[in-house]
């Protein structure tokens, strides 16, 4: 069973129309959760529609405590977890950004030393060399203790997983879709595999399927989790090029395989805004931050703003 404060701000997340990145920023506030049942936020004059949301919906309030209820206690009594921003063990790196998911449900472990994370992304139809570029960077960042991050798509990311888990080491998937949803279905073994070593994460409700509209979600999150995303081998309209922008924008380290920029024009454009051309991991490793690096300044930026349980 959820805690009560859980229930509250997922419940919260069933009202039509209010943008749930404002929620979760809004419910680290202190006493945050009673400031948004009032209608009281920082985030002003945009907020107006969201007052007004909150008002309107608050006469179902206490049904829409109990479907999320019935939606999520299922999930947990079959062993799911869940944390949201007003828990402890919510990502680390994931508080860092602006447009942060208020919750997240996943199997397997989060765990504090995974904010030394990096994400390996690329296409899914990838070359052959490309398969290999992408288990080589993710083998060789597991290796160091590197908490390898993708998102269980077909090509790319099922190739930086399963080298991940062949080198023994932890990999987290992000999905698209909720956790009774995996996507592709062809990587149900395999998603279940890396809860073992790992955790897979999802922003969205149990039963939500893979719809477009929420990979470009899922990629934020994902940029969010690390400390920064190696593309691997993308085009121009990929969701991994989309990622690399997120990541810049995100304030993350972008890293792009040189064979990407002698390749790909779109690549050579993101070296002037930032993004930073590699050919082996130990490029990566020198620009990390530990974990406990990263707990600190996380106290630092919310000491004020979080509230913890």
């Amino acid at each position: 069973m959820p805690a009560p404060d859980q229930i509250t701000l997922l419940s919260l997340c069933r009202i039509p129309d209010l943008n749930w990145n404002l929620i979760a920023r809004e419910a680290m506030r202190p006493d945050g959760l009673d400031l948004l049942l009032k209608g009281e936020f920082t985030e002003e004059p945009a907020t107006t529609e969201a007052r007004t949301a909150i008002q309107e919906a608050k006469p179902r309030l206490k049904t829409m405590r109990e479907e999320v209820k019935r939606m999520v206690t299922p999930l947990l009594e079959s062993g799911a977890r869940l944390t949201t921003v007003l828990d402890k063990d919510y990502p680390l790196n994931l508080r860092e950004i602006f447009n942060r998911p208020p919750f997240l449900f996943y199997r397997g472990q989060l765990r504090e030393d995974d904010a030394v994370s990096v994400a390996v992304v690329g296409t899914r139809e990838p070359t052959e060399d490309g398969v290999k570029r992408a288990r080589r960077m993710a083998k060789m960042l597991a290796e160091r203790n590197v908490t390898v991050l993708s998102g269980l798509a077909r090509g790319i990311d099922t190739a930086a997983h399963r080298a991940t888990l062949d080198a023994g080491g932890r990999t987290i998937a992000v999905l698209g879709s909720g956790l009774n949803k995996i996507y592709p279905p062809e990587n149900d073994d395999l998603a279940q595999q890396i809860s073992k070593r790992g955790a897979v994460v999802s922003q969205f409700w149990p039963d939500a399927p893979p719809i477009q509209f929420n990979f470009p979600r899922r990629n934020v999150t994902m940029s969010g989790l690390g400390q920064g995303t190696v593309v691997i081998e993308a085009s121009a309209t990929s969701g991994a090029k989309m990622q690399a922008r997120l990541a810049l924008e995100h304030g993350k380290k972008v890293f792009l395989l040189e064979s990407l920029v002698d390749t790909r024009e779109w690549a050579r454009k993101y070296l002037k805004r930032g993004a930073i051309k590699v050919s082996k991991a130990e490029e990566i490793l020198k620009l990390l931050r530990s974990s406990e690096e990263i707990r600190a300044r996380t106290r630092q930026t919310y000491q004020v703003s979080l509230t913890f349980k």
